[in-house]
């Protein structure tokens, strides 16, 4: 505990007065992204599906002193994303950072074999959705505000077992340049590619023993990704300090191979 309390004091306040969104925020990588930018001193709003999710996120990032705002929110549903804009908007006035990291992974089928409907899920969910989410959400940007895409180091290199899933993360890497392109000078739009960090969606990573070891080799630095080094990440990104990047991608993946 002594040495979290240690590393949190040393974390700077990059987001004061700054309001953010972050998308399917209420565990993983999206609960750590909420947590790092309401530590630097941003107004955070949290979303997820489920209320009771919601609920129990915020109660825990406001335990820590952060100024916290949650929101049901699937972000495949026109009324939810309408609902996450319009009462960030209302309660803050304003937003300056969007993180979209709202994903699925339904399926582990071989891409010809994969239902049309699992297709169109993982399009509308990992791809069209931060698409939609932006339409509802321009108008209210600031200017010099950030957008933080999560993509995947599989977007680099498809995995079999979930090769649609990887495909959605590469479209993410040209919706990142294309963003960049249509939302500056006002926005940037930049994105990050986690390598293998277990959370309850990659829960896969860790089950077995093996597989972690497996995982664990192949990157240079000899472990597995955390949460909070995602969170780092992807707070550079949307803050000042990177306020001459855009349209780029930043690979956290401990040195694994990322080459289209």
């Amino acid at each position: 505990m002594a040495k979290m309390m240690d590393m949190e004091t040393k974390i700077g306040r990059r987001f004061e007065g700054k309001v953010a969104i972050v998308t399917a925020s209420t565990q993983g990588i999206g609960f750590a992204i909420a947590e790092r930018l309401g530590l630097e001193g941003a107004s955070v709003v949290i979303s997820s599906r489920k209320q009771k999710n919601v609920d129990e996120a915020v109660e825990k990032l406001k335990n820590k002193g952060l100024e916290v705002f949650g929101v049901v929110c699937h972000v495949s549903n026109a009324q939810h994303r309408k609902d996450l804009i319009q009462k960030t908007v209302d309660k803050y006035g304003k937003i300056d950072v969007i993180v979209s990291n709202a994903a699925v992974n339904p399926s582990v089928d071989p891409l010809l074999r994969t239902l049309e409907s699992i297709l169109d899920k993982l399009w509308e969910i990992n791809v069209k959705a931060t698409v939609l989410l932006l339409q509802e959400a321009a108008s209210h940007l600031q200017k010099g505000s950030s957008i933080v895409i999560i993509s995947s180091i599989a977007g680099y290199n498809p995995q079999p077992a979930m090769a649609m899933y990887g495909v959605t993360k590469t479209a993410l890497l040209g919706l990142t340049k294309a963003l960049a392109t249509e939302m500056a000078p006002v926005t940037r739009v930049n994105a990050v590619a986690p390598g293998f960090v277990p959370t309850n969606f990659a829960a896969y990573i860790t089950k077995d023993e093996g597989v972690k070891k497996v995982n664990e080799e192949k990157t240079l630095l000899g472990r597995l990704g955390t949460p909070k080094d995602m969170a780092a990440a992807a707070a550079f990104l949307a803050s000042d300090d990177a306020c001459y990047i855009t349209g780029e991608t930043l690979i956290v993946a401990g040195g694994l191979p990322s080459r289209l």
